[in-house]
């Protein structure tokens, strides 16, 4: 596994999580109401689910484990002992956010966009120290 693949990402992501955290505006209100944030924050949003994912199939290509679904690789990185339960369910769940804003983001809920930008940033978060806690394990063995 290319640990320097992983830690780029996870640089990326750390950049996603902070343009949502700088943009996200005070109330779903002015979200819904001001374009260049909503363009912001699902595009920063759907970066950080994709790029997670990413990293998830990128460990999970050194072992026979082949997830048939995008949420699925998060399941699979618990069971390898990579993810705290809590964490890969938390990310299982993020990939919903990431098709519909891909696929339906005409139907995009920007109260739900809102309670994720304002309170579920955490959860990339704790994601990005778990994954740099397991590589860290992973050199020592």
């Amino acid at each position: 596994m290319d640990t320097d693949v992983i830690g780029q990402k996870l640089v990326s992501l750390q950049r996603c999580i902070q343009r949502v955290r700088e943009k996200t505006p005070a109330s779903a209100e002015t979200l819904e109401s001001d374009f260049d944030l909503q363009d912001i924050i699902v595009l920063n949003l759907q970066r950080a689910v994709q790029i997670s994912i990413d990293i998830a199939t990128h460990i999970l290509a050194e072992s026979d484990a082949v997830p048939t679904t995008m949420a699925e690789a998060f399941v699979m990185l618990h069971q390898q002992q990579v993810l705290s339960k809590e964490v890969a369910q938390n990310m299982a769940r993020s990939v919903g956010l990431r098709n519909v804003a891909v696929h339906e983001y005409t139907t995009l809920d920007w109260n739900v966009v809102y309670a994720v930008a304002s309170t579920h940033l955490e959860d990339f978060t704790a994601f990005g120290k778990e994954v740099r806690g397991w590589m860290t394990q992973d050199e020592i063995r």
